[in-house]
């Protein structure tokens, strides 16, 4: 087992009552990210909302975090994140935020403290694009959308 990650996180003067982000399981590959709402918020159906969480993180060179839906959200109300999966990168140090939207048929409210998204960190590969003439054969060639199938 490697070491974990290590991150640097301040929570903002407005949250520090909020624990802070956590795997709720041993096995877990996301931390859950709570609403730092000062009160509590109703998105109605069809409706988003960047909601905060009143942390900030420092991720290493080399790594993202990606904001990613609750499952339970997603299934027993449709709220989602509007931006599956949300992009934090290495350089950014401003509050992470949650962009919800209720998918569901009923008003959702979100509480102070709600578990309203997950946070996996991930490796970063970076690319370099080398202009060509032609590409290199594949079986698949240029078959896109649906093309093997229902």
């Amino acid at each position: 087992m490697s070491e974990p990650l290590e991150i640097h996180v301040m929570q903002d003067q407005a949250s520090l009552d909020l624990p802070l982000p956590s795997y709720q399981t041993g096995g877990a590959s996301g931390m859950d990210l709570l609403a730092a709402v000062e009160n509590p918020v109703t998105l109605q159906p069809g409706q988003w909302r960047l909601v905060p969480t009143g942390v900030r993180i420092a991720i290493p060179h080399g790594y993202e975090a990606q904001v990613r839906p609750r499952s339970g959200l997603a299934m027993k109300h449709g709220l989602t994140v509007l931006n599956a999966p949300g992009t934090i990168d290495s350089d950014y140090r401003g509050e992470v935020g949650v962009i919800l939207i209720n998918l569901g048929e009923n008003p959702f409210i979100i509480n102070r403290g709600d578990r309203v998204a997950q946070l996996v960190f991930t490796r970063v590969v970076t690319a370099r694009f080398v202009a060509a003439q032609e590409l290199a054969e594949s079986g698949r060639g240029a078959g896109g959308f649906g093309h093997t199938g229902v």
